[in-house]
């Protein structure tokens, strides 16, 4: 389909856009001469480049995947931002999820003002928005104090030396420097910083909003009918690298500490391996905003509307044939109708969206919107992609989380996992599902049943998770293991002398008894040995008063005693992605298919609306909620709940692969409805035909121009 200009509607196929006469010399070196190449003229040369779709489909791509690399590279430093902010994960899924609030309250105008503006500088400005954002998220480092991993060593002390050891009683006004800390410009400058944050995740959403729809749009309209096809696959090609990169570069710049740029003198004693690390959250952001930020810039010399590309891809012409014929017909069928059959079909809202007012618009939606979600079939298709869309928001927002405190590994490391196996497994299960659709010209029966195993054994790889872990090591105060060997209890009183300040938090780890202590002062130790060795320096503390035996107790905590089941549980989580993935293109087949011709650009709209509203919103959210419940040890800042510092693995466990299940199972009784009301529609075609036809379950899923409205079910 042709581009609207103004308000006329549709624009006849074979006739040409009406240009500017500041681009006709530029168009006519490209047009006039042989094969389409530009004039030899030197001024016509340099314009010509942003006339060309392929140039444009270049440029879009590298777009998208600078936005999809800004926007997920939160999610691969949340659990670092929830520790340098002391952040609850309920909160930290809320500032995940913040961005669609922006992008759900005006996506829906999309359709609207599709054909009124100009479509390339809009996703420009779109892009320096989302470049402004990811600047506006790395700002609360620039502005916060510089982190200070122990609370209680005061600004002239070396961090980490003497402040957690067992002081005799005379330092009790030790922890005065903490609560002198909690003043009212600490607590402004911690609320100033976390607004910027949900400040900047609200812009990254509208800024994202023309991105998509614009561009998908753009290369539709002026690209060749068979070609528009392998210029879109290669755009999602492109876009779906996005995540990878975001992760990639999470794993890269959490290597570096927070402070990389005023680091204290001395150093500091902290490895990635600490539990009190923080890497450079921060610096991902300034790396993908100016990524954001050199991809706009050709967006502001492309024309508003180019010519429509006359020549097919020769190399694609035989594979593209089939696939593009139904569209090509479609569009030609629709081409030929008169003004007046033309306006009676096409009533949908993409249709006369620009012969409307915003009020009318407004208006007019409603009425729209629920003649699209009679349809159950596609009602039904997005039911179950709510649910898998809300299981992806859950894993790409909190797994990083999962895995470091389930198999005690690195947010580096972590992040390194998912960006090497999850994200690639799921782009072959896309890759999959579209090949299968294809090659085996599925019917909606065969693509429901394609949905339905997916699923089902995508949730059967699910159930092995629930045992893939190890229940929390015993910390001495706050968790005890029955049957292990007793840790404070074994002494009572024994850190009585040594007044441990509440709020210090500088774990050490008893490797004979596998018991954590919060601090050395809770374990009793009045000593610090530092042991040189070749590649790095291993902290000891000594005369622990609460230890059995007095021996020695390392820095840092306890390794999980699953550390080598990581390995595998992300290989089945990526399994389980490559099954959920097959099943993308299928359903979205349903979807396109199912609703009438004049309905499918706001059936695709809603389908996006809902999907934002009803999982990559709420999700975050109640998977940071559910894993909030699983803490028992909560740090506290300035007498308000702060980061947890402990988790029941346990039950985070339980509880986060379960939210997993509930929605794979949600998304599979879906699959199994859409299976029954096709098989039901096919028994009542079957009695109205009287004469069998081979391409029965086709000819229900495309709406023919004699049908009614209402019969349009699929």
């Amino acid at each position: 389909m042709g581009p609207r200009i103004g308000k006329s509607g549709q624009r006849p196929v074979g006739e040409e856009p009406q240009m500017p006469d500041k681009d006709t010399k530029a168009m006519m070196g490209t047009e006039d001469t042989p094969g389409g190449k530009p004039s030899p003229d030197p001024q016509d040369l340099r314009p010509s480049v942003f006339h060309n779709i392929k140039f444009f489909v270049l440029c879009h791509s590298l777009l998208q995947l600078a936005q999809l690399m800004i926007s997920g590279y939160l999610k691969s430093s949340i659990s670092t931002v929830e520790k340098r902010f002391g952040l609850s994960s309920q909160t930290s899924g809320l500032l995940a999820a913040f961005n669609e609030v922006g992008n759900t309250t005006l996506i829906v105008f999309v359709s609207y003002f599709g054909s009124r503006v100009h479509r390339p500088r809009l996703i420009g400005y779109g892009a320096a928005l989302v470049a402004l954002a990811g600047l506006l998220m790395a700002l609360p480092h620039f502005i916060s104090e510089p982190y200070r991993f122990d609370s209680t060593s005061a600004v002239d002390m070396p961090q980490d030396s003497e402040a957690s050891l067992c002081l005799p009683t005379t330092s009790a006004p030790a922890p005065a420097p903490s609560n002198g800390s909690c003043s009212s410009y600490m607590e402004a400058q911690h609320l100033a910083a976390v607004g910027l944050m949900f400040t900047a995740q609200t812009l990254l959403g509208v800024g994202g909003v023309p991105i998509q729809p614009f561009g998908i749009s753009y290369i539709d309209d002026f690209a060749h009918n068979s070609n528009s096809p392998l210029y879109l696959g290669i755009l999602f090609a492109m876009t779906m690298v996005g995540p990878g990169l975001a992760y990639g570069l999470g794993s890269l710049m959490l290597r570096l500490y927070v402070d990389i740029d005023r680091m204290p003198e001395g150093g500091i004693s902290l490895t990635s391996k600490d539990p009190r690390w923080v890497g450079a959250w921060w610096l991902g952001f300034l790396i993908s905003a100016g990524a954001v930020a050199l991809a706009a810039i050709p967006y502001f010399f492309f024309p508003r509307e180019m010519p429509k590309e006359k020549h097919e891809l020769h190399f694609r012409r035989r594979v593209l044939a089939v696939s593009a014929s139904p569209v090509s017909k479609g569009e030609d069928s629709s081409s030929e109708q008169s003004p007046g059959e033309s306006l009676e079909k096409n009533d949908g809202l993409a249709q006369i969206a620009p012969d409307l007012t915003v009020t009318q618009f407004i208006k007019v939606f409603p009425k729209v919107l629920l003649r699209t979600l009679r349809h159950p079939i596609f009602l039904l298709v997005v039911l179950s992609q709510v649910c898998m869309s809300s299981m992806v928001a859950g894993l790409a927002t909190f797994l990083p989380k999962f895995l470091e405190r389930q198999f005690s590994v690195t947010a580096s490391f972590a992040n390194l996992l998912i960006g090497c196996i999850s994200i690639p497994l799921a782009i072959v299960g896309i890759v999959l599902g579209g090949v299968l659709v294809k090659r085996l010209h599925m019917g909606p029966m065969r693509c429901g049943i394609l949905c339905l195993l997916g699923m089902l054994f995508c949730l059967l790889l699910n159930l092995p998770l629930f045992f893939m872990g190890c229940s929390t090591h015993q910390i001495a105060g706050i968790i005890h293991q029955p049957g292990a060997q007793p840790g404070l209890e074994l002494f009572p009183g024994c850190m009585e002398p040594c007044s441990c300040p509440s709020d210090n938090f500088n774990p050490v780890c008893d490797p004979s008894t596998r018991v954590e202590y919060l601090t050395p002062c809770h374990a009793g130790c009045i000593s610090r040995v530092v042991q040189e060795g070749l590649d790095k320096s291993q902290v000891f503390y000594t005369n622990c008063s609460c230890v059995a035996g007095g021996s020695p107790v390392l820095a840092g905590s306890c390794n999980s005693a699953c550390s080598h089941l990581v390995l595998p549980f992300m290989v089945l989580v990526g399994l389980g992605a490559t099954l959920a993935c097959v099943t993308h293109t299928p359903s979205f087949m349903l979807i396109l298919r199912g609703v009438k011709k004049e309905d499918k650009t706001l059936a695709v709209g809603i389908q996006f609306m809902l999907l934002r509203v009803l999982a990559w919103m709420p999700s975050p959210v109640i998977h940071g909620s559910a894993i909030d419940t699983t803490c028992v040890h909560w740090a506290q800042s300035c007498g308000r709940r702060a980061v947890c510092r402990y988790y029941d693995n346990d039950l985070l466990r339980n509880r986060f692969i379960g939210l997993q299940l509930f929605f794979k199972t949600g998304s599979l009784a879906c699959f199994a409805l859409i299976l029954a009301v096709l098989r039901q529609q096919d028994k009542e075609e079957r009695t109205k035909v009287t004469i069998p036809s081979p391409g029965l379950q086709e000819q229900l899923l495309v709406s023919g121009p004699e049908k009614k409205p209402e019969e349009s079910r699929v």
